[in-house]
């Protein structure tokens, strides 16, 4: 009999419950008899004791169903070794529901940072096994993560929608796509919807390049713009500030400009004269079922934990490298974050396609 613990991490995506499912149905179907112990809302749930044990009939149905029927939180890395407001020693708490349940393995399913308190757990010696998850494919060590490309639909889907519009007025359309830190998501959204800029994290922008991308559209005859944006995109004059001056300038623009789409918004208008329009697809983009993808993906990634825990083999990622799936030491993957380099090939393509950065 082997006892095996679930968690979801973090913000909740597509294909949560696929994944779950495919490492359950991997061991049933193995022969191996097991006891299943899910714990509710992330690490709060470890960090509390606050779990349910789950039957085989949790995971039938659930391929198609979005989120994750064990909720999700957010602990943050940076606090997890400081006691909560009752003075608990969270990680030992950690530690004790493991072994009160007499868990012989933790599945945990997150992005960067679950997979930082992850590789914690595996070095206070827990069996830990974990799956990639994240809309952004930022995490290091994988080169997809499920997620991803329901994501990639949503937000393509929405700027499909914003081009009858924008063509109708002739207006300069923002559609702000998630993305804080790394531009995967508005990059491949962006080239899908038939963005004409697009502005991500990792290239700073200028206001001016910009606004030369319009003008040249409308030499050319176009009636209208369309912009995709990343939550994190940055002018190359604020790249320039430090962390902390950065978030003060932000603090200090928050009721003006709710996000950086709204103030990139007011200086076009202003330079061309063009009405601008932003849409903020936000939270869609991680929500509805799973993408045909994305449920084969999250499956086989859950299939393939299902072995390593029969192996006995732990304290591993289970990624995706070169098309094919691989394990990858979590202390490979923990604290490190997969960007987009600035010429990487798909940048060049996209360029050569005549779309903008800004820069």
């Amino acid at each position: 009999m082997r006892r095996i613990g679930f968690l979801t991490s973090g913000g909740d995506c597509q294909a949560l419950n696929a994944a779950m499912r495919g490492v359950v149905k991997s061991l049933v179907n193995s022969g191996e008899q097991v006891e299943l112990y899910g714990f509710l809302d992330g690490y709060r749930g470890l960090i509390y004791g606050n779990y349910r044990m789950l039957d085989i009939s949790d995971f039938s149905g659930i391929l198609t169903r979005g989120g994750t029927i064990l909720g999700t939180s957010r602990v943050p890395f940076k606090t997890i070794k400081d006691p909560d407001e009752n003075g608990l020693d969270k990680v030992e708490a950690m530690k004790h529901s493991y072994y009160k349940l007499k868990l012989d393995c933790l599945v945990i399913l997150g992005g960067n940072g679950t997979h930082k308190t992850a590789n914690l757990l595996r070095e206070e010696g827990l069996s830990i096994v974990t799956l990639p998850k994240t809309i952004d494919n930022d995490l290091w060590g994988t080169d997809m993560t499920f997620g991803f490309q329901s994501a990639v639909d949503i937000a393509t889907q929405s700027i499909d929608y914003i081009h009858t519009t924008a063509d109708s007025h002739g207006r300069v359309f923002i559609v702000e796509i998630m993305g804080h830190k790394v531009g995967f998501l508005p990059l491949n959204a962006g080239m899908a919807g038939g963005a004409d800029i697009i502005l991500i994290p990792e290239i700073p922008y200028d206001i001016d390049r910009i606004v030369d991308a319009i003008n040249l559209r409308k030499e050319r005859g176009a009636r209208f713009t369309i912009i995709a944006v990343a939550e994190g995109a940055i002018s190359k004059k604020d790249a320039k500030l430090s962390k902390k001056e950065y978030k003060e300038k932000l603090e200090k623009n928050r009721s003006k400009y709710p996000s950086v789409s709204y103030e990139i918004a007011e200086k076009i208008q202003e330079k061309t004269g063009k009405e601008v329009r932003v849409t903020v697809p936000g939270h869609v983009q991680r929500g509805g079922s799973p993408c045909p993808y994305d449920r084969v993906f999250a499956s086989r990634l859950g299939a393939e934990a299902g072995k390593l825990i029969l192996k006995g083999e732990y304290g591993f990622m289970v990624g995706y490298k070169n098309r094919e799936i691989v394990k990858v030491p979590l202390e490979d993957v923990a604290g490190k974050l997969k960007t987009l380099e600035p010429d990487a090939a798909i940048i060049k393509e996209a360029k050569m396609l005549g779309i903008s950065f800004g820069d």
